[in-house]
């Protein structure tokens, strides 16, 4: 697509402006091909702009707002100046982010405030870390270089540049401070804090306070940071470049000297300092010229503490003495006063007490210094003259001399940080620091600005060559055909500068006249170089020329050309100063240290870090455009822009592609399974032209301005669904109104008719008609609404009725059922009471007629042997026997025999019947004897079953829990034999109990104890002890190992407690464990040193799962996306960010398997469990505060979504109450809540504070969209950023009781221990 095909209304374009150097307006009109203005609107108003009509150029584009405030510019759509200019204002402004990454570039703005993120807390998170999947940062570049260097086998370089006061040695400080954390060596010559200590003493004698900064560099340092093969710091190496020596014997208005001049008059009245004769800063004149003599803010008393505490750490802490005699000697020089004698002629006092000072601090002679400032000696063919000269001459020699002993003595103390950072070993790689002058161009320019300008062009040249190579590397992997790119080489402004009879060349020639003059050069300038196009004569000097440079046009003047590259000093000083004890002969040449730079960089892999000044005043977190600007064309930044758009600078990946426009496809594009075939297939329907877009291997690769026409095809799409959604809710919203007026417009048109007729057809008699019809009507309508009344009533009542009598009939029903029970209850009662009672009556009733038959017979028996004693009359037998024989039949019917005679045959046969009878009332006798026996026995058996009738319920109750409590069993048997698989536990842990170990153990010593063998027993505890140290020594990340040993340890120390004899611990023993406690010794000592090894096992097992457990946080946390249709892909520009797939499942099932599953005590399960939650807080609300793109309300509700996943894993296990783990999660709710939640009024303010009480003031101003005014004078509290991850709760063993009986131990016969016997 045409780029002009993009000015469409409601798109936004750049204009230039004075004020803002660019400006932001709306089209108001589409542009078409041939309009000669552009109509535009302003947030004042609106207007015409013109437009060129024999070439038009249209104003820049700007970019969508889903692409403002990227982290990278280069994933802009537009790559232009305006565009990168509002990114980083966006950035720095808004949301107070000082990084941003420009391609390979990091952009780093100066914020002018000491900000929250250089703690070791923010050093661990960015180590290990890719560049990109985080915030930029310089400890992103500094890891990145980190991870190169040990990947690659290559050395690399970090080059950081800028002008004075945009933080260029804050940035380098911050990445050696990097370096010095992540590669500790352990090694007794702390070479880390070496490295690091070197900073202040370079900063003190290097550095000065400018106009445009406080702590200027005043050189270029070098810094070579020396690594062995495990990547560990041995050692560094410090080079220096251009040391503005000028600045030693003048500065200029509001600016001071170097600092450690002020350090040491501030220190003037120390003991230590008594010797050097100081005083205050503003009695002196190289330390008084700039008028101000401290810098607010800043103590040099203090700050000397610290350059003398470093200079010990180096080991220079004798040698300090000398450096500061000669500091305090140029402070003396400079108040020598040399007066005139005559006209040619000067003199010193010879009773001058600073000459006096100097000489003895430096220890040379008097005479000769002060005879040699003021003559010169010349050599001529025959004879040697010495010549007075004038005061002016001599105050030059004497400004010489200062320059030249400071240089002198900085190259020395460099020199001597080089030896004391130089340790044993032997060197790998390295990675070096470069801190070095930007471009710099002020209204008067000089030597000094002109070999800072040559150096970076230098460096710009390197620079270009190396992005251009990334760029080919980046089409060579992904596949794509490799075009020429035409970008700006300034190599012909270095050969004008550096090639023979260039500036350099002609410049070295005249200072080889001893009458050389600037003015003479300068001509040579304009002879020789006026047909190159990048030299131009001022229009308005002779004493000045200007040089393009790749930044921009500077003019120099050319005076001191020649003096400062000659940097001479009279002979005769040097031979005096040659007798000084602290006087070393170095001297180096800015062109070959220049090019012994540039092939030391050339030979390793660049990272760039460019800082830049926001503004003049020094303001924190204020933005100059016209000053940023100038500084982005001067660093590389835009010509970065400017490669990167001649060719395919936006990139995406597929799937974010599909993601951010898959609302352009169809239905059949959608359905498709391959994404991306499917975005192949959507681009080529939406871009025709095949050249603005070429697919890669893993990302489509987009020219400027395709991405921002996806946008407007996607902004379209999506404007005209919000069009039709408008269109049919405003139709609805009409059509009801509509509706509605029709409605009531129809009324009151009956209404207005009907009282038109009746106005009309009203007459008396009608009144009277319509009156009488009201009447009726009203009592008719009356009628009708009390029959209705009573019918209504009459039917409620009739429904109340027999609603209440169902009721009531239900509750009769109910209690009638209830005393049907009872009624059956007790009828079964009655029959077996019944049956019970006729039972004991029938056995009653029969055992008396038995008792009654056998009494009559008796009675019977006995008449009958009077009766034979006497023998009757015949009659009156007769009469007596059938007398009697009726009294038988009556009294004993149910026997059915009768006496009609009397005879001897048959009294036998009564008598048998007799005994018959008898011998049947003892068996009945029996028989009520068993029945009453059978009748106590089935009492006690109804009252016993009565008894268990009543402990049923209670039983059922318990073997229902028994059951439940057995398949609780055995599921948790299921989970832990799939744990012990999928952990594949080795060697014995398979074939032994957890903690057979620890009671095999404990035995062994129970033994010794039983022998009464003290050193037995000592042996024993030792060799335990150390045996198992050496075990998890060797095997530190052996997560099944150091479960076991961790268990069996917490064991160890519950039996040396169990069977100690102490009653606190004795109170749940068996009489049999009772009989095995220890008799002889007492082992209380030992328990404090079993206790200790099983909190270090404790520990080192948390690492282990930390370390398993770390690279899945991020994914699972923050970059899951359990919401759908919520997500907001972004592109991710030069670096591709690690992709966001789908870990959350993974992570779960992983968190479980990584319990201890070998230990038996749930409360050590538990406390793994709370320290594993704390880490998942901890460092997901830590990446969140390092990753400005995570910040947003779609994010805060996928992570709240996610912490409910882990809360109902919890729920799950059973883990919720016993561990507190959810605690440890809130300040990670209250985050998330924070980024959902309003942000702007006082009342929002209160509620912040009230709701997140676990995130301090920092955390919640600078890295949550807060208001800071709101928030910052509430609240006080820690101002720490990061959470500590390495943060570890307290570890508890409670004392638990074994109830196994120790000899009833069985030893496996797969452990092989037969050497072990039971006694």
């Amino acid at each position: 697509m045409a780029l002009s095909e993009l000015y469409t209304k409601y798109n936004r374009v750049w204009i230039p402006d004075e004020e803002h150097v660019w400006k932001s307006a709306e089209i108001l009109r589409d542009f078409k091909p041939g309009d000669d203005t552009l109509q535009l609107q302003f947030e004042d108003g609106t207007m015409l702009y013109s437009l060129d009509t024999s070439s038009p150029q249209l104003p820049h584009l700007r970019n969508p707002d889903i692409l403002v405030g990227e982290n990278d510019l280069t994933a802009l759509s537009y790559l232009h100046e305006p565009a990168v200019l509002h990114n980083l204002k966006v950035r720095f402004v808004e949301s107070k982010i000082i990084y941003t990454y420009c391609g390979i570039i990091l952009v780093a703005v100066n914020p002018y405030k000491q900000l929250h993120i250089y703690g070791d807390a923010v050093i661990h998170a960015y180590s290990g870390q890719n560049m990109g999947d985080m915030d930029p940062h310089i400890f992103a570049v500094a890891e990145e270089a980190y991870k190169q260097m040990a990947r690659n086998n290559k050395n690399q370089s970090i080059i950081v540049s800028g002008e004075s006061g945009a933080g260029k040695t804050v940035s380098a400080r911050y990445a050696m401070r990097y370096f010095a954390m992540v590669s500790k060596s352990g090694s007794k010559t702390h070479v880390e804090d070496k490295v690091l200590a070197s900073n202040p003493i370079t900063e003190a004698i290097g550095n000065a306070k400018t106009t445009r900064n406080d702590n200027s560099s005043r050189f270029g340092k070098y810094t070579e940071i020396s690594f062995d093969r495990r990547y560990q710091i041995i050692g560094a190496n410090m080079r220096t470049y251009l040391l503005e020596k000028s600045r030693v014997v003048s500065q200029s208005e509001s600016e001071r000297n170097y600092h450690i001049f002020y350090q040491m008059c501030a220190c003037a009245d120390q003991p230590e300092f008594k010797s050097l004769r100081l005083c205050e800063a503003d009695e002196f004149r190289y330390t008084s010229m700039g008028g101000e003599t401290a810098i607010e803010g800043v103590d040099d008393r203090k700050d000397m503490e610290e350059t003398r505490r470093t200079f010990s750490l180096l080991g220079e802490r004798h040698r300090s003495a000398d450096v500061f005699k000669v500091l305090a000697g140029i402070l003396h020089l400079g108040n020598v006063a040399i007066r005139n004698v005559g006209s040619d002629r000067s003199s010193i006092s010879s009773s001058d007490p600073h000459i006096a000072a100097f000489c003895d601090l430096l220890g040379v002679s008097p005479d000769g210094v002060t005879r040699w400032l003021c003559h010169r000696r010349f050599v001529m063919v025959a004879e040697t003259v010495v010549k007075p000269v004038t005061s002016k001459r001599a105050v030059n020699a004497r400004d010489a001399l200062a320059k030249q002993i400071y240089a002198h003595l900085f190259d020395c103390v460099i020199q001597k940080i080089n030896a004391a950072l130089q340790v044993p070993g032997k060197q790998h790689s390295f990675i070096g620091v470069l801190d070095i002058y930007g471009f710099e161009t002020f209204d008067i320019n000089s030597f000094e600005q002109f070999c800072i300008n040559y150096a970076n062009e230098k460096l710009q040249q390197q620079f270009n060559l190396h992005v251009f190579k990334l760029e080919q590397e980046e089409y060579m992997k992904e596949d794509i055909p490799w075009t020429l790119i035409d970008f700006y080489d300034n190599q012909p402004v270095i050969d004008l500068i550096e090639a023979k009879m260039g500036i350099l060349d002609l410049l070295d020639e005249e200072c080889l006249f001893p009458q050389g003059t600037d003015q003479n050069w300068l001509q040579k300038l304009y002879n020789y170089l006026a047909d190159n196009p990048l030299f131009e004569k001022p229009r308005m000097s002779n004493e000045a020329f200007i040089i393009q440079h790749f930044a921009d046009k500077v003019e120099y003047q050319c005076w001191g050309f020649l003096e400062k590259n000659r940097d001479t000093l009279y002979e005769e000083l040097i031979d005096t100063m040659r007798t000084s004890k602290v006087w070393t002969d170095l001297s180096f040449s800015f062109r070959s240290s220049l090019y012994l730079l540039m092939e030391t960089l050339n030979a390793t892999t660049p990272h760039y870090v460019r800082c830049i000044k926001p503004n003049e005043e020094k303001m924190p977190f204020e933005y100059d455009s016209k000053r940023v600007v100038q500084q982005l064309r001067a660093c590389g930044v835009l010509e970065t822009i400017h490669i990167s758009a001649q060719s395919y600078p936006s990139r995406w990946t597929y799937i974010e592609f599909y993601s951010r426009y898959s609302i352009l496809m169809s239905q059949q594009e959608l359905v498709l399974t391959d994404k991306k075939q499917t975005c192949r297939t959507v681009l080529q329907r939406l871009i025709q032209d095949s050249n603005q877009y070429k697919f890669g291997r893993t990302k489509i690769f987009f020219r400027a301005g395709q991405v921002a026409y996806l946008e407007k095809l996607r902004l379209d799409r999506l404007r005209g669904a919000c069009v039709t959604i408008q269109k049919h809710v405003r139709g609805w919203s009409h059509r009801r109104t509509f509706l509605r007026m029709r409605e009531a417009a129809i009324i009151l048109q009956q209404y207005v008719r009907g009282q038109r007729r009746i106005r009309k057809s009203v007459t008396a008699a009608a009144l009277k008609q319509g009156w009488a019809a009201v009447v009726i009507q009203r009592y008719w309508r009356g009628h009708l609404t009390r029959q209705i009344f009573r019918m209504v009533r009459s039917s409620s009542i009739i429904i109340q009725a027999f609603t209440r009598g169902w009721i009531a009939r239900k509750r009769y029903k109910k209690v009638l059922c209830c005393m049907v029970e009872v009624q059956k209850a007790l009828i079964l009662q009655k029959y077996a009471r019944a049956w019970l009672a006729r039972r004991r009556f029938q056995t009653l009733r029969r055992l008396v007629h038995n008792v009654q038959l056998s009494y009559r017979c008796q009675q019977l028996r006995k008449k009958l042997e009077d009766q034979v004693r006497t023998p009757p009359q015949k009659n009156s037998t007769t009469l007596t026997w059938k007398r009697w024989g009726g009294v038988l039949l009556e009294e004993v019917g149910l026997v059915g025999w009768s006496l009609k005679e009397v005879s001897d045959s048959q009294v036998e046969g009564l008598t048998f019947k007799v005994e018959h009878l008898q011998n049947e009332n003892n068996q009945l006798q029996k028989l009520f004897q068993e029945k009453m026996s059978v009748n106590d026995s089935i009492g006690q058996e109804v009252t016993r079953l009565n008894q268990e009738n009543m402990v049923i319920p209670e039983l059922k109750q318990t073997v229902s829990e028994l059951q439940r409590h057995k398949q609780e069993l055995e599921e948790q048997l299921e989970e832990q034999t799939r744990g012990m698989t999928d952990l594949k536990p080795r060697g014995v842990v398979v074939n032994m109990i957890p903690n057979m170990a620890a009671q095999l153990l404990f035995m062994c010593v129970r033994h010794a104890d039983y022998l009464n063998d003290g050193a037995k027993l000592k042996s024993l505890m030792n060799a335990i002890i150390s045996g198992v140290k050496k075990v998890i020594t060797d095997h530190q990340a052996d997560f099944e190992l150091l479960s076991f040993w961790l268990s069996n340890m917490y064991h160890m120390l519950n039996c040396l407690k169990q069977y100690s004899g102490e009653e606190e611990f004795m109170k749940q023993n068996s009489p049999r464990q009772k009989k095995n406690c220890l008799q002889n010794f007492d082992l209380s000592e030992h328990r404090q040193i079993f206790s200790d090894l099983a909190i270090r096992i404790y520990h080192q097992f948390i690492s282990v799962m930390e370390k398993a457990l770390m690279p899945m946080i991020v994914p699972g946390m923050l970059e899951h996306e359990s919401l759908q249709g919520i997500s907001s892909m972004k592109p991710t520009g030069f670096r591709k960010r690690s992709s966001s797939i789908d870990y959350w499942a993974s992570m779960i099932f992983r968190l479980y398997s990584h319990l201890p599953v070998f230990v038996s005590d749930p409360v050590l399960s538990q406390q793994a469990v709370k320290q594993t939650f704390f880490l998942v807080g901890a460092a997901t609300l830590n990446n969140i505060l390092l990753r400005k793109d995570m910040c947003s309300c779609r994010k805060g509700m996928q992570i709240r979504c996610n912490i409910s996943y882990l809360e109902e894993w919890l729920k799950e296990k059973d883990l919720v109450q016993g561990t507190s783990a959810m605690e440890t999660l809130k300040p990670l709710c209250q985050a998330a809540w924070l980024l959902q939640v309003n942000k702007t009024t006082d009342d929002d303010a209160k509620e912040i504070i009230e709701q997140c009480s676990e995130l301090n003031t920092v955390q919640k101003i600078m890295y949550f969209p807060c208001p800071q005014g709101l928030l910052q004078d509430r609240e006080g509290g820690s101002s720490q950023l990061m959470l500590d991850t390495q943060y570890r709760f307290q570890v508890t063993f409670p004392f638990t009781p074994s109830s196994q009986a120790l000899e009833l131990l069985q030893l496996p016969s797969s452990l092989r221990l037969g050497f072990i016997t039971r006694i």
